[in-house]
């Protein structure tokens, strides 16, 4: 399995998208470069921003669980009760927080994610190849002040491992929106094929 490293490049560099060849489909998953959770899947179009510092993904909210299926039958004149045996379970989720299983985090005041900022700054820089460290080096202060502009809106999550070290994701919604809008950041990610 090759990995490669994307983020802090022009999208025409990095193809996600399902690839169609010989009949082979391959799904490129995306995770965190710091502590490996997996975030994101090709299946989910992402718009670069912040200089391309930033990832930002459409969720959905959808409907989980049991669905009602109409097969022409009348239950009442059958003799049955109209809910009778079916115990519906179904639940509104986020499709990216539940096929990622992302966690959902505490917010953070002003101080508390600056402070998250320079750590992750830290610990990502040493791994990232010299010509990345120097991009993200130019445009990440752009990035964080995008994202402290959003601070008070923002829902923070993690990946399944819970990791405190690996990049958070963000979401908010967009004026009017009633579905959430993630933010990734690009430089912390690796794309790896399945």
């Amino acid at each position: 399995m090759e990995d490669v490293v994307v983020g802090c490049e022009y999208s025409e560099n990095i193809y996600l998208g399902f690839v169609v060849a010989f009949s082979i489909v391959f799904l490129f998953l995306i995770y965190v470069l710091l502590v490996g959770d997996e975030l994101l899947s090709d299946s989910f179009p992402y718009k670069e921003i912040e200089n391309g510092m930033l990832w930002e993904v459409e969720g959905k909210w959808v409907v989980q669980g049991a669905i009602d299926v109409d097969i022409g039958a009348n239950p009442s004149a059958e003799g049955a009760e109209e809910d009778e045996g079916v115990d519906d379970q179904a639940v509104k989720v986020v499709d990216i927080v539940d096929t990622f299983r992302l966690q959902e985090q505490p917010s953070f005041d002003k101080k508390q994610f600056l402070t998250f900022m320079k750590r992750y700054i830290k610990l990502l820089t040493p791994k990232l190849e010299a010509e990345k460290q120097e991009l993200f080096k130019k445009h990440i202060e752009g990035a964080t002040k995008y994202l402290l502009s959003k601070l008070k809106d923002l829902q923070f999550f993690v990946g399944e491992s819970m990791h405190d070290d690996g990049s958070l994701v963000f979401a908010y919604y967009k004026e009017g929106a009633t579905d959430p809008t993630f933010i990734y950041f690009t430089c912390g990610l690796k794309e790896v094929k399945c």
